[in-house]
């Protein structure tokens, strides 16, 4: 069967460690594969890229959604399909794309599907972390890349269609992982409310609002099925939320801005986001 008429658009930092089967999961299937590497990347990211048949592209670091429209406008397949260096296409998901692509689209301009996370030795299926619901498979010059920093999203012209298959995420596998992210994300909170003018915050997004998070998260959308994983995965949604406010209270009261969380691109752009606010 002949390639599909699809181009595999990819950002990425330093992720020769990991990103070998995400390339390896497009491989055979697609017909091009293009790669915006930050500049100073020299772990033989490229050259692994190069491997499998991509095109690759040093860039400054402009923001996930700068990256990624860059990725996109290089691409000339009419069909794109957005993928991090964490995440790997299963058989069913395959599947999937290469029928709506073939019918091209059904009269959908996009498609989103669920996103599976591995987390400390197990696949995470409820909560916050499931179904995350991605939209990253579109027709060309159907959307852009638009959102708030580091959360990018497709704002599409047209109808779109859902997938079932499950595309696999290998971004949050320790708690570490989590941990390390809360610090930079809630400084892009803090300057997006200064940014607004909505600089203040009040007794529910302190109190309340983490506390709506975690029984959200364990109890309405059935975390404890994941067992100790859903259960810390819950708490550090709440965590993570309580410490974001408190940021910006502290910010301003003190009068000094959040520092700017930079970034280098690679991997996820975000933790899974489902019960994001």
């Amino acid at each position: 069967m002949n390639p599909l008429p699809l181009t595999v658009c990819m950002i990425s930092g330093a992720e020769a460690h990991r990103i070998g089967r995400t390339l390896e999961s497009v491989a055979g299937w697609t017909t091009d594969l293009i790669a915006v590497l930050n500049t100073e990347v020299a772990d033989g990211t490229d050259a692994l890229i190069e491997r499998f048949g991509g095109k690759v592209f040093r860039e400054p670091w402009k923001g996930f959604i700068g990256q990624k429209n860059s990725a996109a406008a290089k691409a000339n397949q009419p069909w794109l399909l957005n993928l991090d260096a964490d995440e790997v296409v299963t058989p069913l998901l395959r599947e999937e794309i290469e029928s709506a692509v073939r019918a091209d689209g059904r009269g959908c301009a996009a498609f989103e599907f669920p996103r599976c996370t591995f987390f400390c030795g197990r696949w995470i299926r409820h909560g916050d972390w499931y179904p995350d619901r991605v939209l990253r498979l579109w027709r060309r010059e159907a959307a852009v890349w638009a959102g708030e920093e580091p959360h990018a999203r497709l704002a599409v012209e047209g109808g779109i269609g859902r997938l079932r298959g499950d595309l696999l995420h290998y971004s949050n596998d320790s708690v570490n992982g989590t941990l390390a992210k809360i610090g930079p994300y809630s400084d892009y909170y803090v300057k997006r409310r200064l940014t607004a003018g909505r600089g203040g915050t009040d007794r529910w997004d302190m109190f309340g609002r983490p506390l709506w998070k975690f029984l959200r998260a364990y109890v309405l959308r059935r975390g404890f099925l994941d067992g100790w994983p859903g259960y810390y995965i819950a708490w550090m949604n709440a965590f993570s939320t309580v410490t974001r406010h408190a940021k910006v209270l502290e910010a301003r009261l003190s009068g000094v801005p959040a520092p700017d969380p930079g970034g280098s691109g690679g991997g996820s752009d975000r933790v899974p986001a489902r019960g994001r606010s």
